[in-house]
């Protein structure tokens, strides 16, 4: 009988491009410790797919017809919190990081991300809940300054003169 922890990480990617999925899938098959359990081409194929499939991680791409990735993602949290969720993008977009990782998302990879940084990503967001590149740092980094900004500058409004 296998170990629990040797079993592979059942991923399933969810992106409309065809030719994306499938040179995602041939890059990875070589990884025997991650298997692509199954693909899906918009969100709502993605939530029917998960009624039946038990996955790890999700790759899942933002830009998608019917149901996009930034709605699926608050969904799939809900309904299975266990499963760790990259998101995938043509757009190198600094607040969409942010935006995403408060929406739950667990790692956000550009598409000319190559294959040893996405199986890096699945790897360490399966074991270790979250995935940060430069790009992710970069994002949340400029975002907290920025809130830090506003709030030391309404720190800095006097509420009333003391005197």
């Amino acid at each position: 009988m296998k170990q629990e922890n040797s079993d592979p990480i059942q991923v399933i990617i969810a992106d409309d491009h065809v030719l994306y999925r499938a040179g995602v899938k041939t890059a990875l098959s070589t990884k025997k410790d991650l298997k692509i359990i199954a693909e899906a081409d918009n969100g709502m194929h993605l939530l029917t797919l998960l009624k039946t499939t038990v996955a790890d991680v999700i790759l899942l791409d933002i830009e998608m017809p019917i149901m996009t990735g930034i709605n699926v993602l608050p969904e799939i949290k809900k309904l299975y919190p266990g499963i760790k969720i990259i998101m995938l993008t043509m757009m190198d977009d600094h607040s969409m990081v942010t935006q995403l990782m408060e929406l739950g998302a667990n790692s956000y990879l550009t598409k000319d991300s190559d294959s040893e940084v996405i199986y890096e990503a699945i790897k360490t967001c399966y074991e270790q809940e979250y995935y940060f590149n430069s790009l992710n740092n970069k994002a949340l980094l400029t975002n907290l300054k920025t809130k830090n900004s506003l709030s030391a500058h309404k720190l800095a409004q006097p509420e009333a003169a003391l005197h």
